[in-house]
């Protein structure tokens, strides 16, 4: 990028530091050289980039979050923005929308406006994106939707341990506390202190059919399950066709691509078919009964296309549903239908002991799962 191109793309993310100041985020000089010095090997042109290089670096308390979405939704995405004014230079500069945002094929407008920016594209374009079926979808809108989706963080909801910690106020006084201070001033009252019940990570347990009725979905839900995996606390990850296997060790590599190509060396019946009741069984027998999901939320990721027993299958997702806390189930059948209902066998035996139902068929559908999940009842 030339001299004067960096330095104007240097004042627009001060500018855009000074409206999060004027929002009333707390935002220092050195949050700012922060942030630009983040941006230096990205692709000024990546809405992606920009938004998740400055939330990393200007963002630093969780209740902020709302207003610097709504400060850069207006700073570089609504009509007339001056963030999308000044980086019509730099976006020329940068080999034109090759990030993620940018979808492949989008039909151009005229002539005379083929060789503008596409700045104005990019939010429309990643939010229709996030829509289409990963069934639906170029190789080159996979690739993209790939590289949004390592940016997913997936957060388990908390529960209550038994173990308590100092509260600055509660039900519960800490007595002990209370008398040693009482101590210090020859028995005179110090004041009551109190103590609260500890909160920790549930477990998160994903069960992917990997079976040949799902290959076009498998893959990016094991991409899903890799950023899982990398963002949460206690992960764990198996697969299914016809048998159950644990693939958790494999997802421990750092590069999304590594990973998955390591698990398809683990798993052994990829594309195959399904017996989704003798998995869970084996899920059950293995690993469940030993505590791995106990007060989990598991999440099976399946069409429920079941060539197995379903007495089978009925009496796993009863004890499943025992073991564990709550049974979410993706099902790409469902789509966007707020009124789906179950037509497979295997679907309407595990659906009287499903807890959550979505869709897992596009990237909106998975962000919607990480939204819903950490307030999980």
């Amino acid at each position: 990028m030339p001299d004067r191109a960096r330095d104007r793309f240097a004042g627009v993310l001060v500018g855009f530091a000074r409206e999060l100041r004027a929002a009333g985020l707390v935002v220092g000089t050195g949050d700012v050289l922060t942030y630009t010095s983040a941006m230096t090997p990205l692709d000024p042109s990546d809405l992606v980039d920009l938004y998740w290089a400055g939330r990393a670096t200007l963002v630093s308390r969780h209740e902020d979050i709302a207003a610097y979405d709504r400060v850069f939704r207006r700073y570089f995405l609504d009509e007339g923005a001056p963030g999308a004014r000044q980086l019509l230079l730099p976006a020329r500069a940068a080999a034109q929308a090759s990030a993620a945002l940018v979808v492949p094929e989008v039909e151009p407008g005229p002539a005379a406006d083929e060789d503008k920016p596409a700045l104005g594209w990019m939010a429309s374009d990643v939010d229709a994106l996030k829509h289409r079926s990963f069934a639906a979808c170029t190789p080159a809108e996979l690739a993209a939707l790939r590289r949004i989706m390592a940016r997913i963080r997936l957060t388990p909801p908390r529960r209550r341990t038994r173990r308590t910690r100092p509260a600055p106020s509660g039900r519960v006084p800490d007595m002990r506390k209370t008398i040693r201070e009482s101590l210090r001033t020859h028995g005179d009252p110090a004041g009551l202190f109190f103590r609260q019940r500890r909160t920790r990570l549930r477990p998160l347990i994903l069960i992917l059919d990997v079976s040949g009725s799902m290959a076009d979905y498998s893959r990016h839900l094991l991409q899903f399950a890799h950023s899982a995996r990398r963002a949460a606390g206690r992960v764990e990850v198996f697969c299914f066709g016809t048998r159950l296997t644990r693939i958790t060790r494999a997802l421990d590599q750092r590069q999304p691509d590594a990973a998955l190509s390591q698990a398809a060396q683990v798993v052994v019946d990829w594309d195959g078919g399904t017996r989704i009741g003798q998995s869970l069984d084996t899920f059950i027998r293995r690993w469940g009964r030993g505590g791995l999901c106990r007060g989990g939320v598991v999440i099976i990721c399946s069409d429920g296309l079941d060539r197995g027993d379903p007495e089978l299958l009925a009496a796993a997702m009863e004890r499943l549903s025992r073991l564990c806390y709550r049974v979410v189930w993706l099902n790409p059948h469902k789509g966007d239908n707020a009124n789906f209902r179950p037509s497979t066998l295997g679907m309407m035996v595990a659906a009287p002991h499903v807890d959550l139902l979505l869709s897992g068929h596009d990237l909106a559908s998975l962000e919607q799962l990480a939204d819903m999940l950490p307030a999980l009842r």
